[in-house]
């Protein structure tokens, strides 16, 4: 597994070796020896979890401000633009984000450590988006910032307005936002 350290300290993208040839391909999506080697982090999943969405969706930018949730992201079909932000407010780089292209294709996958929220924006005509937490959802603890806080500035690939649920189009901005200390 090659490891690509990010312009945001603890936030990775990880490139598994792919094994391809006319009939395929073959990858180990996890392997908590080869993970745990190749980044230094010794963690346990306790969730999985898969949603599928249309082009322009936007989920997020969410996170557990208790039970903070540490998340291996990655796409089995299609392709999103991957976003984290610190929003630990006494980090020297809180509200700063950092952005990947992850794909069916590229077979990229992006490690959000705990007291970073996340989010991402679909780029193909609908994508597979898989995530294992290491911690459970409590949706007590579920909070979000806006997708467009001028304060953080994700330059979002977007060609018109994305397609936001209910509940992210009325996230605050980072300033208003409960966050971790």
């Amino acid at each position: 597994m090659k490891v690509i350290q990010t312009a945001l300290p603890g936030v990775l993208v990880l490139e598994p070796k792919v094994f391809g040839d006319e009939r395929g391909f073959f990858l180990e999506s996890y392997n908590a020896k080869v993970f745990r080697e190749a980044t230094g982090l010794d963690v346990t999943f306790v969730q999985d979890n898969h949603s599928r969405s249309a082009r322009h969706v936007l989920r997020g930018i969410h996170y557990q401000v208790v039970r903070p949730q540490g998340k291996l992201v990655r796409v089995v079909s299609g392709a999103v633009f991957d976003v984290a932000v610190d929003v630990r407010r006494s980090s020297p780089h809180f509200g700063q984000w950092v952005g990947y292209e992850l794909s069916a294709e590229n077979q990229r996958m992006m490690w959000v450590p705990s007291g970073f929220a996340h989010g991402f924006l679909v780029l193909s005509e609908s994508a597979d988006f898989l995530y294992k937490t290491t911690a459970y959802y409590a949706p007590q603890w579920d909070r979000g910032i806006r997708w467009d806080d001028p304060q953080i500035g994700v330059a979002w690939p977007l060609d018109g307005a994305p397609q936001l649920s209910a509940k992210d189009q009325v996230q605050p901005l980072l300033k208003d936002a409960e966050v971790y200390a």
